[in-house]
């Protein structure tokens, strides 16, 4: 249990910065994707062929083709009846058009609101199967069908724990009121089709990052990572985890290391993991990514596996303490100082970092001591405001020049403002910073911790 909670508390840190490129997400934006929703289906023509029910009809004419804030009280309003509408063209319609627009509606309406998977869940759909035609439908030689039927089913399975149905049992074995048969073969021939499209991908440039993608949800779940490691997925991902440049690439990688890490949480996993070349391709992910959120998973996955007593013994052979006191001073100039948020990671009360990178501050004419100043005047946040001012006390401790070089950049009024913050911690920090800022550097060392 407590493992499973630090997963899912780690797993939301991860996602969130999450900016994925509109370039590689499906969107309403998408060409195809506006092209099929301006299709006029005859829906009285299903009627009369009774594919669908009179209810089913005037649920859809009240729906199709209005304006988005007229559906998504619609769906407020009768959410599980337009699901069940839904589910039925796709299982009982096989006309590729009306598939592919019916696909589009719940693709652009989850995309509004993500929380719209739970809809599926509905205590009406009990004695129901509300992921087989969303399968079925992953056979079809129709890309624009393969992917939108992977994604919403990708949502749905998602939302089951959400919704209180979670992936229950010992072993990967499913528990729930319903039929675990059928949701064990749905999860089988899903995990079976995402594997096949990182083999041998239906799309050139969508098939694998689209796997991947789903991917990196489905792998919370024990059960889908007990599949995956039987399917030999692990050394599917391996491959994918390389340097990237361009955005589309960045977005692969995170999402790919994603997968590994979450991985590393499952035993059959790390055995498989440790029989792969994977470390000396996460060190260079290391070496030369400086998007954070990369930097982030390929840290802690590395930390999980090395915590497990696999790769250990390549670590130092692969020079991994280096590359780790480089992040050290990396996390400073990229994200974290810049986004003007700061938390109580270790380096900032590390000796040594302190110590090996103080003259590193001057790069770039001393861009992150301007920027944790900046926060001082600009951040409402006192754990900020209070590292903030924890950090500039050190750097005047340590720089030879620090004093001088904080009052020359109009720190002294800055610091002293906070010395009547109405938070204790602020005003404590601000107080020692400005005693180091206002004793010569022959006093400083009495106020060393």
């Amino acid at each position: 249990m407590g493992s499973r909670a630090r997963l899912l508390r780690e797993y939301k840190e991860i996602q969130r910065d999450e900016d994925v490129d509109p370039s590689i997400q499906i969107s309403c934006d998408d060409t195809a994707h506006i092209k099929v929703l301006k299709r006029d289906i005859p829906w009285e023509a299903y009627m009369t062929a009774k594919l669908i029910s009179g209810t089913g009809l005037q649920l859809l004419r009240r729906y199709d083709h209005r304006p988005e804030n007229v559906q998504a009280a619609l769906l407020d309003e009768n959410g599980a009846a337009y699901m069940r509408v839904f589910i039925g063209i796709l299982r009982d319609i096989t006309k590729e058009e009306t598939v592919e627009y019916v696909l589009a509606l719940v693709d652009e309406m989850m995309l509004a609101n993500p929380q719209r998977a739970r809809l599926f869940h509905d205590k009406s759909f009990a004695n129901e199967d509300v992921y087989q035609p969303f399968l079925s439908l992953l056979s079809k030689r129709n890309w624009f069908i393969q992917e939108r039927s992977c994604k919403i089913l990708t949502l749905v399975i998602s939302a089951r724990s959400k919704a209180g149905e979670g992936f229950n049992g010992v072993n990967g074995m499913v528990s729930n009121g319903k039929s675990p048969v059928a949701l064990d073969d749905v999860l089988r021939g899903l995990v079976d089709w995402l594997c096949n499209q990182l083999k041998r991908p239906s799309h050139p440039t969508r098939g694998i990052p689209t796997a991947v993608s789903s991917l990196a949800t489905l792998l919370r779940e024990p059960y889908v990572r007990a599949l995956f490691v039987q399917a030999d997925g692990v050394h599917l991902i391996v491959p994918l985890i390389s340097p990237a440049s361009s955005q589309q690439y960045i977005q692969l990688l995170y999402e790919a290391t994603l997968c590994m890490w979450l991985l590393s949480f499952f035993e059959a996993a790390v055995d498989a993991i440790a029989s792969t070349r994977i470390l000396p391709r996460l060190l260079d992910v290391l070496k030369t990514t400086t998007k954070e959120k990369v930097v982030r998973v390929t840290v802690l996955t590395i930390k999980n596996l090395i915590s497990k007593g696999v790769l250990a013994s390549q670590m130092v052979e692969l020079g991994l303490p280096k590359i780790v006191q480089s992040l050290k001073l990396q996390a400073w100039s990229d994200e974290e100082v810049l986004s003007g948020n700061l938390d109580w990671t270790s380096m900032h009360k590390d000796p040594g970092f302190w110590s090996e990178n103080i003259l590193k501050f001057e790069d770039n004419n001393f861009q992150v001591l301007r920027i944790l100043l900046t926060i001082l005047d600009t951040s409402k946040e006192p754990k900020t405001l209070s590292i903030a001012c924890y950090d500039i006390a050190h750097f005047i401790q340590n720089h030879p020049s620090g004093r001088g070089i904080v009052l020359d950049l109009k720190g002294k009024d800055r610091v002293m403002s906070l010395m009547n913050h109405e938070n204790q911690d602020v005003r404590k920090e601000a107080l020692i910073c400005a005693q180091k800022l206002l004793l010569s550097a022959k006093y400083i060392s009495y106020l060393q911790p």
